[in-house]
Order: structure tokens, then C-alpha cells, then sequence
């Protein structure tokens, strides 16, 4: 009598702050036969000690944890370099192509916006599981435009030619990167310090950033590639 092999669920592994959104992404992953979720945790501190102990084929990751956790970057560089078996996804409101194409470089083998629909979660889990990288196709035709349009030359070219970015806003980064502050920039310009700090923040929501410290940590990135 021939035995039939039974195929392994996927496993899962979920990273978010937010407890809500974790139940969420658990109770629509359970409903697939072939995906398991094996570890829900609320820290990279906690995901990192779960996975030393608890294979994952399949981490799916927020990009902007808590205040006091590390950023999304260097969050996929460690889980890259500590445990490259397990391919990752990250789950994020910070839907840019730039955002999107750090992600990508920084060792993300698929990236779904919170505001799409959960199928095309359950989608990239399976693609990704496959080796292959997943991106809505929308977005993918937008880190191509932005591939073409960024300098090669340049770090600081290549990460404020991010078409959502107003002329001010690529101004305001711009002045960042030399190392200005909000103050010098707006004495520069000739302009209302709030209306810079303003710029400065919305282009930074646009990057999927929210400090200094991760504008130059991607400058860094960019410098790399």
C-alpha cells in the first residue's frame, strides 16, 4: 500500500507592536491549511531569542516597532545574517518605493502594505517560500521608475529622488544630509521654522523614517549599494 508523503505546513513566524494586528494577521493565516504560525512576538528582542530555538520558514516583520526597538533596517540585517534560512516579509504602513527598495536591500524577500488586503499576504508568504521576491506589481513598476531616476554617484541624489517627494521636502532632505538643522535650514531659506520642520517630517513619514539617526543609517545603506 503506497504511503502517501503529506507536505509540511509552512512556518510562520509574526513581529508587530501592535497586539491587534497580530491576532489579525494569526486569525487570516490559520485559515490556510499549509501556513502554521509558530511564534507571535511584540519585540525583534523576542523574535531573535524564538528564532534561536524555533525554526521559521517564513518571518513576517513590522518595519516601524516601538521607540525603544531597532529600526526596520538593521532589524532585517541581523535577521539576514543570523538566520538566512528564513526568508522574511515585512508588513508595514510605510508603503514608499524608496521605503520598499531599502527593504529589499537590506535583505526583505517581500514587502505588502498594511493598507492592502490580507490575500496578498497569504500571496507572499507562498511566493516567498518558493525563493522568489514578492511585490505588487504596482510596486515593483515603482522602484523601477525610482531605480531609474535615482544618481549612482550620489547617496544623497539617490534617496531624495523619491517621486513623492514635494521640491521643498527634497530641499529640506537635502540640507539634513549636509548636516543642517531645522533652525539653519529655515535661516537658510528664509523661511518659518515650523514650515521646515513641517517639510522635514512629512518627508521623513514618505521615507518610512521617523529620527535623524535613521536618515543617516539609509544614507549609510544607500552608500553601500
Amino acid at each position: 500500500m503506497a504511503h502517501h508523503l503529506v507536505a509540511q505546513p509552512l512556518r510562520l513566524m509574526v513581529l508587530d507592536d501592535h497586539a491587534v494586528v497580530r491576532h489579525g494577521l494569526i486569525a487570516r493565516l490559520a485559515d490556510e491549511p499549509d501556513l502554521a504560525v509558530v511564534g507571535s512576538h511584540a519585540t525583534s528582542r523576542e523574535l531573535l531569542d524564538a528564532l534561536a530555538t524555533v525554526a521559521a520558514d517564513v518571518v513576517l516583520v513590522d518595519f516601524s516597532l516601538g521607540p525603544s526597538d531597532i529600526d526596520g533596517l538593521n532589524l532585517l540585517r541581523a535577521l539576514k545574517v543570523r538566520h538566512p534560512r528564513s526568508r522574511t516579509i515585512v508588513i508595514s504602513a510605510h508603503y514608499s518605493a524608496a521605503t520598499v527598495a531599502l527593504a529589499l536591500k537590506a535583505g526583505a524577500r517581500g514587502y505588502v502594505g498594511k493598507s492592502q488586503e490580507l490575500d496578498e499576504l497569504v500571496a507572499a508568504v507562498r511566493t516567498v517560500s518558493k525563493g522568489r521576491i514578492h511585490l505588487h506589481p504596482d510596486m515593483a513598476a515603482d522602484i523601477a521608475t525610482l531605480s531609474e531616476a535615482a544618481s549612482p554617484h550620489t547617496d544623497a541624489e539617490a534617496l531624495t529622488k523619491n517621486p513623492q517627494l514635494s521640491p521643498r521636502e527634497r530641499e529640506v532632505l537635502r540640507c539634513c544630509l549636509e548636516g543642517l538643522s531645522v533652525t539653519q535650514i529655515a535661516t537658510k531659506f528664509s523661511r518659518n521654522v515650523n514650515t521646515i520642520s513641517t517639510q522635514k517630517h512629512a518627508a521623513f513619514r514618505k521615507l518610512g523614517i521617523r529620527t535623524d539617526n535613521e536618515l543617516f543609517k539609509i544614507r549609510h545603506q544607500l552608500d553601500k549599494t
